[in-house]
């Protein structure tokens, strides 16, 4: 009898529990709106041995780090506390039909003037990984930047080993100067301007440089632990290396897509690319340094120095402040021009899946581009008359005329129909200096099918055509002296510009815009400017 009542009493407090998990599951499901304020203010930084007078957000150096889950919104207001004009970019967010919120200075929205405020909203659809969002106007990146996190949504996981934990990454460049006078000292003298003179792992220099030991960056890991770490390059104009002394890594996405898992023990980031790699605690218990240093393709001086962080297990014998004496182990760069090895890990990335069932447009392009010199532009005023090929055909990576040197200034978009099938080549030249070139395009991730060395063929270099499971990317790094060939389908209207990601490059006009026209109906239309959008 009392075993009966028993009976009687649980079933129904395990009907309750199961109902009150099913609701939090649910509310768990449902997609969050995320709400921050983003004040950008002059901080007191000391780095190298000197105090400037850096602009940041809310103080911070780097700025704070964003994570959402793929469904999520976020709204964040900027208010403009600096004496420079500023605007704020989420790069790598598709922004559908919120090109709005994209950022860049005179392309879709006039500056936040100072004293000014700016809501950016937009909505994750589809997207999963790490991006990053920075200034996008003059060179108020250099400091003003953040990691912007991507999570599955709740109940979905990561495709690879849930690792025990997660660390941003994010390397950067440093001048023992204000940026924003550097880049206008260049321009008042037409010549290239300073190298920087550190590089940074999340703002610190660390140990190899004067004044910076105290601040060196140290990163956990346990013995037996897989970590990730969420790599992003936001230097403002140098390609870097990466690695950690004695440990491999197996890359598993790279600019919020996934990628079919590969190991290496060295990456090669171009300026706005972002790669997750996972790491083991397989080494014995000590302290590793993690490294990052140039790779420089240009015949021009750089910045030849190496930033550092510290890779410690907790169960190391010597921990970093017990013995600071005890030199951590330093990782194999590779040369400074070692191309071979960038190639080589640029041909490791495909796409987990086959490609042709998700995206069947790939085989048959509308559109075919070919852009090895992008126009200056003047903003406000713009005709949609960007050439489909070259207006000029030459030998791109041989011995080029110096008549051809001197770009021709103009402000010119390229329209697509919404939903065209779009194919660009995009292909160096040695005017000037051959040089890697990271290639980023705002609204979009397109797929890589080839890339390759001097001038691209068309007759036989379609052959080389990864049609199967090609990478998918928001920035391309172009080889030095050679091309690399992307295909994506407009299916988001606005105007997305495509430009390098070497700052002092945009700021010689190596930029142009895609105007994409709205589809049929609401959910293929642009949303109207919000009503805070700021005046010019």
């Amino acid at each position: 009898m009392g075993a009966s009542l028993m009976i009687k009493a649980v079933v129904p407090l395990a009907l309750w529990l199961l109902f009150a998990s099913a609701l939090l599951s649910l509310a768990n499901a449902i997609p969050k709106t995320h709400n921050h304020d983003f004040v950008i203010q002059a901080t007191p930084v000391k780095r190298l041995c000197k105090t400037h007078n850096s602009i940041t957000v809310n103080g911070q150096y780097p700025g704070p780090t964003l994570e959402v889950s793929n469904g999520d919104t976020l709204v964040v207001k900027v208010t403009n506390k600096a004496r420079y004009n500023v605007t704020i970019h989420w790069h790598g967010i598709r922004q559908m039909r919120t090109g709005w919120a994209d950022g860049p200075e005179f392309v879709t929205q006039c500056p936040i003037r100072p004293g000014g405020s700016y809501t950016y909203r937009f909505t994750i659809q589809g997207q999963e990984g790490t991006l990053w969002w920075h200034a996008h106007s003059s060179w108020l990146r250099a400091t003003v930047y953040g990691a912007l996190i991507i999570k599955p949504r709740q109940g979905d996981s990561y495709p690879f080993t849930k690792p025990k934990r997660e660390t941003p990454i994010l390397l950067g460049e440093w001048w023992d100067a204000n940026p924003i006078d550097v880049v206008r000292q260049a321009t008042r003298t037409g010549g290239a301007p300073n190298s920087s003179d550190a590089y940074t792992i999340n703002g610190q220099p660390g140990d190899l440089y004067n004044c910076s030991s105290k601040g060196t960056v140290v990163v956990p890991i346990g013995s037996g632990e897989t970590n990730l770490l969420r790599v992003i390059n936001a230097a403002l104009n140098q390609p870097l290396f990466f690695a950690i002394a004695n440990h491999k890594f197996t890359v598993v996405g790279a600019d919020a897509s996934y990628v079919k898992p590969f190991t290496t023990t060295v990456i090669m980031l171009g300026p706005g690319q972002t790669t997750d790699v996972l790491i083991n605690g397989d080494q014995p218990p000590a302290r590793y340094y993690m490294a990052a240093r140039a790779y420089q393709t240009a015949n021009a001086t750089f910045d030849n120095t190496t930033t550092t962080a510290i890779l410690e297990y907790k169960s190391a014998p010597c921990a970093s402040k017990n013995c600071p004496t005890t030199k951590p182990i330093m990782p194999q760069l590779p040369a400074f021009n070692d191309t071979n090895t960038v190639t080589a890990f640029s041909k490791s990335f495909r796409s987990p899946r086959r490609v042709e069932h998700e995206q069947p447009l790939l085989r048959s392009p509308k559109q075919h581009f070919n852009s090895p010199g992008l126009p200056a532009g003047i903003p406000g005023v713009f005709t949609t008359d960007f050439p489909a090929n070259p207006p000029v055909k030459f030998d791109y990576t041989g011995n080029v005329s110096r008549s051809l040197w001197q770009p021709i200034p103009g402000t010119k978009g390229y329209k697509l129909k919404y939903g065209s099938k779009v194919q660009i080549v995009l292909q160096d030249t040695s005017i000037v200096t051959p040089e890697n070139h990271p290639i980023h395009l705002h609204g979009y991730d397109f797929y890589i099918v080839a890339e390759g060395f001097g001038n691209f063929n068309p007759q036989t270099d379609t052959k080389k055509f990864n049609l199967v499971d090609p990478p998918m990317r928001n920035t391309v790094a172009v080889p030095s002296n050679g091309w690399a060939v992307i295909r994506f389908v407009a299916d988001n209207p606005g105007a997305w510009i495509m430009h390098c990601h070497l700052d002092v490059h945009i700021t010689w006009g190596l930029a142009m815009v895609f105007l994409v026209d709205n589809g049929v109906g609401e959910l293929q239309t642009i949303e109207p400017p919000p009503a805070d959008l700021p005046l010019c």
